[in-house]
């Protein structure tokens, strides 16, 4: 179940509060902040292909009294594919160098996502118009959907301007949100997570960039059938850093959950820490739609 990414749930947890007007002053109204807000996450997104960093994942188990029972870690550099991607290459294991046979084993995933980035580069390099074109058009109805989502996200919350205050020399906006009452989100995983979390989210009024995250889940939610539930009382905090002077990216997640994952209980806390950020330039990249 741990493979440095997060537990499922927290992973749709987390995403979800990610995905999450011009001739307006949006410091009045804290739907036009959200909603700028989101849309300056997903632009970081795409800035963050161009970075290279290190990060650390840690989970830990709990007994029933609330003690660690078992703890994890793993550590991966993460370095830009391609346009739309991230290598992640594992490097230690519970802060131990990788066994020489785990090592043999990154290198040889290494050269398959390689030999798939060729692949893929001698595909693109080859596409008439029309496939071009279909590309392209594409991604434009993935755009679309994603706009689609920040809009049901919004519309889905009340929202309350809580106050203003400083992060580290950065004044924010500070928005409480929860479920509006009788809403029905357009987006079933929308409807089945963001519908029973409350939150407290601060935004630079400088560029509208999330800055910090804290949200916790108000009723169980259900992953799948059998797969497993997130209890009420989950909880979930981001914080980010100003990398380079253009972009801001995560730089530690703390979670605390207990649910069940099929049909076993299950109690946890964990946190993910990324650091040392490196702008990546490689002409190995494939670096443009066009």
């Amino acid at each position: 179940m741990f493979d440095g990414s997060m537990p499922i749930p927290l992973a749709s947890l987390c995403a979800l509060l990610c995905i999450s007007s011009a001739s307006l002053r949006a410091g009045d109204d804290p739907k036009e902040i959200l909603r700028r807000a989101l849309k300056a996450n997903s632009h970081n997104h795409e800035l963050e292909l161009a970075y290279t960093y290190v990060e650390r994942h840690e989970q830990r188990t709990l007994d029933k009294a609330g003690a660690v029972a078992q703890r994890k870690s793993t550590t991966w550099d993460v370095i830009p594919l391609r346009e739309e991607s991230h290598y992640r290459r594992l490097t230690q294991r519970d802060d131990k160098p990788l066994s020489p046979q785990e090592e043999q084993q990154q290198a040889a995933a290494r050269q398959r996502r390689e030999a798939e980035r060729q692949k893929t580069k001698a595909l693109r390099d080859a596409e008439t118009p029309e496939q071009r074109q279909k590309r392209l058009d594409g991604k434009e109805r993935a755009r679309q959907r994603e706009q689609r989502e920040i809009d049901d996200v919004v519309d889905g919350l009340d929202l309350r301007l809580a106050g203003e205050e400083q992060i580290d020399g950065v004044p924010v906006w500070v928005i409480d949100g929860a479920p509006h009452p009788g809403y029905k989100f357009q987006s079933n995983d929308l409807s089945r997570v963001l519908g029973k979390m409350k939150g407290r989210v601060w935004v630079a009024k400088a560029d509208y960039q999330p800055v910090k995250i804290d949200a916790e889940t108000i009723d169980s939610i259900s992953f799948g059938v059998v797969l497993g539930r997130l209890n009420k009382g989950a909880r979930v905090h981001l914080e980010y850093t100003y990398v380079n002077g253009e972009v801001w990216l995560p730089k530690h997640i703390t979670f605390s959950a207990s649910g069940r994952v099929l049909f076993k209980g299950l109690s946890m806390e964990g946190d993910s820490a990324y650091s040392d950020y490196r702008r990546f330039s490689v002409d190995s990249r494939i670096v443009s739609d066009e």
